[in-house]
């Protein structure tokens, strides 16, 4: 697995405010998945390669405008939008509300503001995916329903629940360890177990996590579960049952 920076499209028809906003975003540890200039080209975008954060101009020009196509995004595909502003009149920002973006951001920008906004996106985005467990780092890790954005080397990336092979408690940090690369968070592991579906991960020890479609084999004296990349967690005698019964699932 490699590492994911946050994927962002930006759906601006003004090429140079366009360009700068990439620039920013590669800055600021973004990925920048497309710059796009008409709606129909964001929707195909969307559909095809869906990015974790849309920015969105409100007044694009073509057929359908920002706010058609954050109606029509809402239909099909569940992607935050930010909009982008520029004076906009009362009566455009109200029908932008109606589409519940999950903020606005004025033109022109500041690069802290763009910093702050994505920030706080994802911050929400944290809040509304873990029913309201806010007692970690919020500058550590963010949870969401299919991913974790976690801080390494300086920058927010992604991590695809699916790619991890467990977590270990150590103290007051957590490690969640996959093929590739090993991350360390200041997140209590009550916290992550129950932010992940529990029909793919479960506590094989006080200290551990594990994800069972990582699961190779179970040493004779089931004691230790084998896992992808020759990787060993413990199995304890408090939890040995359910994990018993659990793989008798599979």
């Amino acid at each position: 697995m490699m590492d994911h920076p946050v994927k962002v499209l930006i759906v601006e028809d003004e090429t140079v405010i366009a360009a700068g906003i990439s620039v920013d975003l590669d800055e600021l540890g973004y990925e920048v998945t497309g710059m796009v200039t008409r709606a129909e080209q964001a929707l195909a975008h969307c559909r095809q390669t869906p990015p974790d954060i849309i920015l969105l101009d409100i007044k694009l020009k073509g057929e359908m405008d920002g706010i058609q196509l954050a109606h029509q995004l809402n239909e099909e595909i569940d992607i935050p939008i930010i909009f982008l502003t520029a004076n906009a009149d009362e009566a455009t920002f109200n029908r932008a509300k109606e589409t519940l973006p999950f903020a606005f951001l004025s033109k022109p920008y500041k690069k802290l503001d763009l910093q702050r906004t994505l920030a706080l996106v994802v911050s929400r985005l944290q809040a509304e995916n873990t029913s309201g467990h806010s007692d970690h780092n919020q500058d550590n890790a963010y949870i969401l329903s299919d991913r974790i954005f976690v801080r390494y080397k300086d920058k927010m990336v992604k991590v695809v629940i699916e790619d991890i092979l467990y977590i270990k408690a150590d103290g007051n940090y957590c490690l969640i360890a996959t093929n590739d690369k090993d991350y360390i968070l200041t997140v209590p592991l009550k916290t992550l177990e129950e932010s992940l579906p529990s029909t793919h991960f479960m506590r094989t020890h006080r200290s551990f996590v594990v994800n069972l479609n990582k699961i190779e084999a179970l040493t004779d004296n089931q004691e230790f579960l084998t896992l992808g990349g020759n990787k060993h967690v413990p199995v304890s005698r408090r939890f040995k049952p359910e994990v018993l019964n659990r793989l008798r699932l599979f």
